[in-house]
């Protein structure tokens, strides 16, 4: 020490890393806490699918966006569910439905980015119901439901951004209504 100064008494020395790892900890904590306060996983049920359809909905989901707009992807139930979800309340992406009931030879198909969707009437009319639309002439059927909070912005960004997945990785059955 200069000046010839000595210390007396025991020598305080840190471990090496305490204080980083207090940090880490500290942020691990804080993460777990705020993940406990977050939202439960988005539950998504589909109809059993043979293999071929069940691979494509595979490749789909793998293929979604991890946002639609300024909603991000959010985690879902089952882990291998054959969907996704993004935001809060979400809007919720279902591969290998069944076909919906209402399909008439007069109903309304929309078609965005090249992908023809099916409206129920109920939805076209009340912009403040919930909105399920299905995209009916493709195989696997794929369905996007919009929870009427969400609309009419999270219709548009939704059929949108999944319209390249739907395109790519299913099959083309039949043109818009």
């Amino acid at each position: 020490m200069p000046g010839g100064a000595h210390l007396t008494g025991p020598v305080l020395r840190r471990r090496p890393g305490t204080t980083r790892s207090r940090g880490v900890v500290l942020c691990v904590a804080l993460t777990a806490a705020v993940a406990g306060c977050g939202t439960d996983p988005v539950a998504i049920t589909g109809p059993d699918l043979d293999e071929a359809d069940s691979r494509a909905c595979r490749a789909l989901v793998d293929d979604l966006p991890d946002a639609l707009g300024d909603r991000e992807r959010v985690e879902v139930t089952p882990a291998d569910a054959l969907g996704a979800a993004w935001g809060e309340p979400a809007i919720v992406l279902t591969c290998g439905v069944d076909e919906p009931g209402g399909i008439t030879r007069t109903a309304v198909c929309q078609e965005v980015n090249g992908i023809g969707w099916f409206v129920p009437d109920a939805a076209l009319e009340d912009e403040s119901l919930d909105a399920t639309l299905t995209a009916v002439g493709h195989r696997p059927r794929v369905q996007v439901s919009v929870p009427a909070e969400q609309r009419p912005e999270g219709v548009a960004a939704a059929l949108a951004g999944v319209a390249g997945a739907v395109e790519e990785h299913t099959e083309l059955v039949r043109p818009c209504l």
